[in-house]
C-alpha cells in the first residue's frame, strides 16, 4: 500500500517540473555519456579489426620465426595445411641515397605478397610491377626525407634499388607493432647480394597462409604449438589479426574508462549534493506527511521514486549522447586511426555505463534520502534537516558499502583489469577522504583567521561564510578538489614520463645503438671508434636468440608462471672471462677458458620473480639447437641507460660454432655522430645503426598521444567538477540573497559585499586547488614509484596551473550566482523570512 501512495506523491511532485535538479542531470549525463562514449569507441574498433583481421594480418593466419628460415619439415606442414603459403621477411636497415642515410623497416616479399587484401600505390600500378628489376616501394616520409621520387636510385645494404612508387597503404600494417623506422618493400630474391640476410643477422619471417574454407583455427594453431613450440614458432590468425595493437587498444579504452569513472564520482558529489539541497526544501512538506499520518517508509519511497525516475532519465541522455557522439564524428575520429573501426550503436557499451549510471545514483542519492527519517513531525522549522545526525542508520550503511563493492566489481569486470580497477578505486576514496579531511580544517583555519582580519571587512566576512557550519566549504572542495586532482595526478604523470625520457638522455644514452656487425667486421668496427678522440665509450657483445623451452625439466611456461623472459624468444649472448663491471649477486663466474658443461649467469630481478635458485637447469632452444646448461650465478641487469644488458649469458664454449651477429652501443659527441655513422656505414653497408635520440623521440610521441587522450578524459571529470561548483552555487544563492540584504542593512556597500562574495570564491578554490595538488602529487607519485617502477619528481608547471585553476573555476562559478543576489531589495527579503 504504502508503494503506491508514495508512487501517487512522487508523480505529483514532479510535475513541479525540474527546478534543482537541473545540475543533478548534467552530471549523471555527462559522466554516463563519457563511459558509454570510450565503450563504443572501442567497440567500433573491435568490430573493424574483427571485420579486417585477415586483410590486417595478410592472410587467415601466420607463423613467424625469429632471426631464421622455416626449415624444410616446417614448410611441410605449412604448404599441407594451407592453400597458399606466402613468405616475408621484415628487419630494420638503413637506406643510402647519396651521403644520406634514413633508418628504414624493411619487408622483403615473394611473388604471392600480398595473400589478402591490395597494396596502394603512387602512382597506382600492381606491386609485382613496382618490384621488378630491383625496384622497390618506400613510404613517403622516408622518400621525402632522403629527396627520392619514383624513379630515382637507393641502396640497401650492398644492393642498388630504384624507387618505383610512393607506397600509400599496405594490408599487413596494423600487425607489424612499434617501428622505430617508415617502411620499404623489396623482393627477397632481389636482396640475395645485399649481404642484410646472412646467418646470425637480425630479421623475422612470417609465412602468411591463405587457409581452406571452413578450416578450424583453433584447432591448426593447437596443432603447430604442439609440434613446433620449442622451435621458436609464434602463430598468429585473423580473430586477432591486429596482434598487439588490438590489446593496446583494448588497455587504453579500460583506462579511459576508469578515468570516466573517476568524472562519474565527482558528478557523484553534485547529485549527491541536488539531493540534500533539494530535501532541505521539502523539511517542511516532509514534516507535514508525517503529521498526517505517513510512515518513514513512504517518505523514503516518494523521494526515491522521484529522484529514480530523474535519475534514469539522466542516465538516458548520457546513454543518447555517448552512442550518437562517435557515430555523428566517425569520419572524423575514422580518418585519425590507423586501424579499422565500424561506428555504429553497439548494445554493450551502452549496458556497461547504464549500470555504473545506476550503481552511481544510488550510491550518491541514498545517503541523503536516508536523513529523511531524521525529520519528525514537531519540527516544523526551517533549519530541521540541517540539525539531522551526520550518518544514516545502519541498514543504509550497509546497503551503501555493498553498493560501493558491487561497483568496483563490476568495473573489474567491464575493464578486465582489476590491478588497475583497485589502484583507481582506491584512489577516489582516498581523494575523497583527503577532500573531506580538509573542508574540515579549511572550515577551522578560517573560523581562527577571522579574529585576524579585524579592519578588512570584506576578508572578514569572506572568513566567517567559509568557516560556517554548513557552508558551502565542503561542497566546494570536493566537487572542484576531485575534478582538479586528477588533472593533476595526470599532468604529473605525463611530465615526469616525458622528462625521463629527454632530460635524462643527454647523460645516460648512447648515440647509436648498431646491429648486424658480422664476426669478420667486428675488429675493424673497433678500430674505427677507438681512433676517434670524440668517442667516450663503446660497449660491444656478441648476440643470439633463443627460446627458453625448460627450467628444471619442466616447460618454462609452466614453471615461470607465464613470466614475460619465456614468453617468445630472448637475446642472449656468451662471454668468457666475467665482464668488467659486472655486479654478481650470488654464485661465482666460469673460470677463463672454461669449456666443460654450459654454465648460465642469469638476471637477479628476473630471476627473482620466476623463483629461480642456483643450481636450477634450464634449455635454451638457440636456432633448432637445445642448449641444457646449469644456472651459476646472479647479476645485476640495467636497461635504464639504454645500453646492453641480457638476462641470459652462457659461457663462450657453449654457443661455439653457432651463427651470430654482435651489437655495439657508441658513446659520442653529437656533432660527431653524422660522420661516425657515415664512416661506418660505408665501410660495413650491412650493418644497421638506430639512432637513440630518434627511438626515443618516438616513444615519447606515443606516449604524448595517451597523455592527450587521458587528458581529455580528466577535463570531462574537470568539466563535471565546474557543474558542480554552479549546482552549489546556485543552492546557495538564497542564502547569500539573505546575507546581503542583511549586510545592506547594516550599511555595507554593493561593492563591500561583492568584494566579500569574490573572496569567499577565490580562497575556497585556492584551498581546492592546493588539496587537489597535494592529493595530486600523491597519486602520481605512486603510479611512478609502483606502477611505471622509476624516479619521481613535481612538475611545478602544471602544479601551478592546477592553483589557477581552482581559483578562476570557484571564482566564476560564485559571482555568476552573486548579481542577482546583490539587486535583490532588503526589505523584500527580510520580511519574506519573518
Amino acid at each position: 500500500m504504502s508503494i503506491r501512495i508514495a508512487s501517487r506523491f512522487a508523480m505529483r511532485e514532479l510535475r513541479g517540473g525540474l527546478r534543482g535538479f537541473r545540475v543533478f542531470l548534467a552530471c549523471l549525463a555527462l559522466g554516463v555519456a563519457a563511459i558509454a562514449a570510450v565503450g563504443t569507441v572501442r567497440a567500433g574498433i573491435e568490430a573493424g579489426l574483427k571485420r579486417d583481421g585477415a586483410a590486417l594480418l595478410g592472410g587467415d593466419a601466420e607463423v613467424e620465426f625469429t632471426y631464421r628460415f622455416a626449415r624444410d619439415t616446417e614448410l611441410a606442414w605449412l604448404n599441407s595445411i594451407a592453400d597458399h603459403v606466402s613468405e616475408t621477411v621484415d628487419f630494420r636497415s638503413m637506406a643510402v641515397v647519396g651521403d644520406e642515410r634514413g633508418l628504414t623497416q624493411i619487408r622483403a616479399v615473394d611473388d604471392l605478397y600480398p595473400l589478402i587484401g591490395s597494396v596502394i600505390l603512387d602512382p597506382p600500378m600492381p606491386l609485382a610491377d613496382a618490384l621488378a628489376d630491383y625496384g622497390g616501394v618506400m613510404e613517403r616520409v622516408l622518400a621525402d626525407r632522403l629527396g627520392l621520387k619514383p624513379g630515382d636510385g637507393f641502396r640497401l645494404g650492398t644492393q642498388d634499388f630504384t624507387l618505383r612508387a610512393i607506397l600509400d597503404r599496405y594490408p599487413d600494417n596494423a600487425a607489424g607493432g612499434f617501428g622505430l623506422g617508415p617502411r620499404t618493400i623489396v623482393l627477397t630474391d632481389a636482396l640475395a647480394n645485399s649481404g642484410l640476410l646472412n646467418e646470425g643477422t637480425l630479421f623475422s619471417t612470417n609465412y602468411r597462409l591463405d587457409l581452406p574454407d571452413g578450416a578450424n583455427l583453433p584447432v591448426l594453431r593447437r596443432d603447430a604449438m604442439r609440434q613446433f613450440r620449442d622451435d621458436g614458432l609464434r602463430w598468429r590468425d585473423s580473430r586477432r589479426g591486429a596482434g598487439g595493437t588490438a590489446q593496446f587498444v583494448n588497455r587504453i579504452g579500460a583506462f579511459l574508462i576508469l578515468v570516466g569513472l573517476s568524472g562519474l564520482a565527482v558528478g557523484g558529489v553534485g547529485v549527491s549534493a541536488a539531493v540534500r539541497a533539494y530535501l532541505a526544501g521539502k523539511t517542511n512538506v516532509i514534516a507535514t506527511l508525517k503529521t498526517l499520518g505517513a510512515t518513514r517508509a513512504t517518505i523514503f519511497q516518494t523521494y526515491f521514486i522521484q529522484i529514480g525516475v530523474l535519475a534514469l532519465f539522466g542516465i538516458c541522455i548520457g546513454l543518447v549522447l555517448g552512442a550518437g557522439l562517435p557515430v555523428l564524428f566517425a569520419p572524423v575520429i575514422e580518418a585519425r586511426l590507423p586501424i579499422p573501426a565500424v561506428f555504429k550503436v553497439y548494445s554493450q557499451p551502452l549496458i556497461e555505463a547504464a549500470i555504473y549510471g545506476v550503481l552511481a545514483a544510488l550510491i550518491f542519492t541514498l545517503w541523503p534520502l536516508a536523513k529523511t527519517e531524521d525529520i519528525r513531525a514537531a519540527t516544523l522549522f526551517r533549519d530541521a534537516f540541517g540539525s539531522a545526525r551526520t550518518l544514516p542508520p545502519r541498514k543504509y550503511l550497509s546497503t551503501l558499502t555493498a553498493l560501493v563493492i558491487l561497483l568496483v566489481a563490476a568495473a573489474i569486470k567491464f575493464s578486465g583489469t582489476a590491478f588497475l580497477t583497485l589502484w583507481t578505486a582506491g584512489g577516489i576514496a582516498g581523494s575523497l577522504f583527503i577532500l573531506v579531511i580538509a573542508a574540515i580544517i579549511i572550515r577551522w583555519i578560517a573560523r581562527r583567521l577571522r579574529t585576524t582580519a579585524r579592519g578588512r571587512p570584506a576578508l572578514r566576512l569572506a572568513l566567517g561564510s567559509i568557516g560556517a557550519q554548513g557552508g558551502e566549504a565542503t561542497s566546494v572542495v570536493l566537487s572542484l578538489g576531485l575534478g582538479l586532482t586528477v588533472l593533476a595526478s595526470v599532468g604529473q604523470i605525463d611530465g615526469n614520463l616525458q622528462q625521463s625520457f629527454s632530460d635524462e638522455l643527454p647523460a645516460v644514452a648512447p648515440s647509436y645503438f648498431f646491429v648486424d656487425i658480422q664476426p669478420d667486421q667486428i675488429d675493424g668496427f673497433n678500430a674505427r671508434l677507438d681512433s676517434d678522440p670524440a668517442v667516450s665509450k663503446v660497449e660491444t657483445a656478441p648476440m643470439l636468440r633463443g627460446v627458453i623451452t625448460q627450467i628444471n625439466g619442466q616447460s618454462a611456461q609452466r614453471a615461470a608462471g607465464g613470466h614475460w623472459v619465456v614468453q617468445g624468444d630472448r637475446g642472449i649472448t656468451y662471454t668468457d672471462a666475467q665482464p668488467t663491471g659486472t655486479e654478481i649477486t650470488a654464485g661465482e663466474w666460469w673460470p677463463e677458458g672454461y669449456d666443460g658443461p654450459p654454465q648460465i649467469s642469469f638476471s637477479q630481478e628476473e630471476a627473482t620473480e620466476m623463483g629461480l635458485e642456483l643450481g636450477d637447469t634450464m634449455t635454451v632452444n638457440v636456432l633448432g639447437r637445445d642448449i641444457t646448461g646449469t644456472i651459476t650465478s646472479f647479476r645485476n641487469v640495467t636497461w635504464e641507460d639504454a645500453g646492453i644488458g641480457f638476462v641470459l649469458a652462457l659461457n663462450q664454449a657453449a654457443l661455439a660454432g653457432a651463427p651470430h651477429s654482435w651489437i655495439a652501443t657508441v658513446y659520442a659527441e653529437e656533432q660527431a655522430e653524422a660522420t661516425i655513422l657515415r664512416d661506418l656505414a660505408t665501410a660495413y653497408p650491412n650493418i644497421t645503426a638506430i639512432r637513440i635520440r630518434d627511438a626515443i623521440d618516438q616513444v615519447i610521441e606515443l606516449i604524448g598521444g595517451i597523455a592527450a587522450a587521458t587528458r581529455y578524459g580528466a577535463l570531462i571529470t574537470l568539466v563535471t567538477g565546474f557543474l558542480v561548483l554552479i549546482g552549489a552555487a546556485a543552492a546557495g544563492e538564497r542564502a547569500r540573497t539573505f546575507e546581503a540584504a542583511v549586510l545592506k542593512t547594516l550599511g555595507a556597500s554593493r561593492r563591500r559585499i561583492l568584494i566579500s562574495f569574490a573572496l569567499r570564491s577565490a580562497l575556497l578554490g585556492f584551498a581546492a586547488g592546493i588539496v587537489a595538488l597535494g592529493a595530486g602529487i600523491l597519486g602520481g607519485w605512486a603510479v611512478m614509484t609502483y606502477i611505471m617502477e622509476t624516479s619521481f619528481s613535481v612538475i611545478w608547471p602544471n602544479a601551478l596551473l592546477i592553483i589557477i585553476g581552482g581559483v578562476l573555476a570557484s571564482t566564476l562559478a560564485g559571482l555568476g550566482f552573486a548579481w542577482r543576489s546583490l539587486s535583490a531589495k532588503p526589505a523584500q527579503i527580510l520580511r519574506a523570512r519573518e
